[in-house]
């Protein structure tokens, strides 16, 4: 698309050497990919945290809606994915946190398993930015 970004900021892991972009931003509307528990380095941060994961992956959309020239208040729809539903409890509650009012919508989904089994928690997001 002639007027999209595609960006991989810095602050969390390149993605690129495994094929996809981090965050594209399509006129107002900024995609951002699923983010997982790792930091900038790549590593995994929380194994076994459900909390902790899901505070780091706030972190990262956190970094890519800045990215692309929003905040977290940008967020609009959130797609969660879980590998047991034992782990929505600890997910809403950090969302919780960080939406007291007017949290986007969202969708929990439980699968089997992520792309890392050290991993509980994915989250994509979609922003609406000025």
């Amino acid at each position: 698309m002639a007027n999209s970004t595609y960006m991989n900021p810095s602050g969390i892991a390149d993605p690129s050497p495994s094929g996809f972009t981090a965050v594209v931003k399509a006129g107002n509307t900024v995609y951002i990919a699923g983010m997982v528990a790792q930091d900038e380095n790549g590593n995994v941060v929380g194994a076994g945290d459900t909390e902790a994961q899901t505070r780091q992956i706030w972190r990262n959309i956190e970094v890519a809606v800045k990215a692309a020239g929003g905040t977290l208040a940008d967020i609009v729809k959130t797609t969660t994915y879980v590998t047991g539903i034992e782990h929505g409890p600890a997910v809403r509650a950090v969302r919780g946190e960080l939406f007291p009012s007017n949290p986007p919508t969202s969708t929990l989904l439980v699968v089997s398993e992520l792309a890392n089994p050290a991993y509980v928690v994915e989250i994509e997001s979609i922003a609406v930015v000025a």
